[in-house]
């Protein structure tokens, strides 16, 4: 009798951020596709509960802690599918004559160097796959300038440049670059932290608005861009809800 043939090993995912929002959404979808997937943030209780529910690997990561970054490296080990760099965080929302740079120097450090730290250090396990991909989540804020968004649609745009970039000079590897940019997306958390907490300015974000964009929506687009077949690269998609036809303009019902 033939010898049966063992079962092919399940595809790779890590998912930087996966602690709550978006990360979180895309943990789930990417593991309700068959992917084993590493989730990496820095709140260890919440990815090891995360890990938990979807079967796969709890990281504590910090993005922009090389240490941290080396260690997750270590642990997906010499193969990987796909990274979802989404570890990312908009800090404060003062004009640019009042600018804290601190706030704009953590918006750079987790929106640019995190992702250029991550991207490095598994590069090597990605073109190893014969068919990796690279999503970084960007932002519309990587394209359209607004008010009081200074420090963070400039770490968006060095997101947006560093996918351009890695694509340029990845053209001849087996690797895909891929960025998604989300316009309005109501979490649980990203505005509360752009506000430092104060609940009132996060909910004016979404004032009016009956049905922005849900973490949901956005990592089933990123489920979808990373699962094409692998001469397929879906460049970059903007995905924004229907009552947002620009950074400036949204349809809102107040009463």
């Amino acid at each position: 009798m033939a010898a049966m043939s063992e079962d092919p090993a399940p595809r790779t995912a890590v998912v930087t951020g996966a602690s709550s929002g978006i990360g979180a959404a895309t943990a789930r979808h990417l593991a309700a596709e068959g992917f084993h997937v590493f989730c990496a943030a820095r709140r260890t209780d919440r990815v090891e509960a995360l890990a938990a529910e979807v079967g796969g690997t709890a990281v504590r990561c910090d993005v922009t802690d090389a240490a941290q970054v080396a260690a997750l490296a270590e642990t997906v080990g010499p193969r990987l599918d796909v990274l979802v760099n989404n570890a990312g965080g908009a800090f404060g929302a003062a004009p640019v004559a009042e600018a804290d740079p601190d706030q704009w120097r953590a918006m750079y450090e987790v929106n640019v160097i995190g992702v250029v730290q991550v991207t490095r250090a598994l590069l090597p396990a990605l073109l190893a796959s014969g068919a990796g991909v690279i999503l970084n989540v960007g932002s519309t804020a990587g394209r359209v300038a607004y008010e009081g968004g200074g420090g963070y649609t400039a770490a968006k745009h060095g997101t947006q440049v560093v996918s351009e970039t890695l694509r340029l000079e990845l053209y001849d590897q087996p690797v895909r670059v891929c960025e998604i940019a989300p316009g309005m997306v109501r979490t649980d958390e990203f505005s509360l932290v752009r506000f430092d907490g104060d609940q009132e300015k996060a909910d004016a974000v979404y004032a009016g608005v009956a049905e922005p964009l849900t973490a949901d929506d956005v990592a089933e687009a990123i489920t979808w861009m990373v699962t094409r077949p692998p001469h397929v690269n879906i460049d970059e998609l903007v995905i924004r809800p229907r009552a947002q036809a620009a950074q400036h303009k949204v349809h809102r019902v107040l009463e």
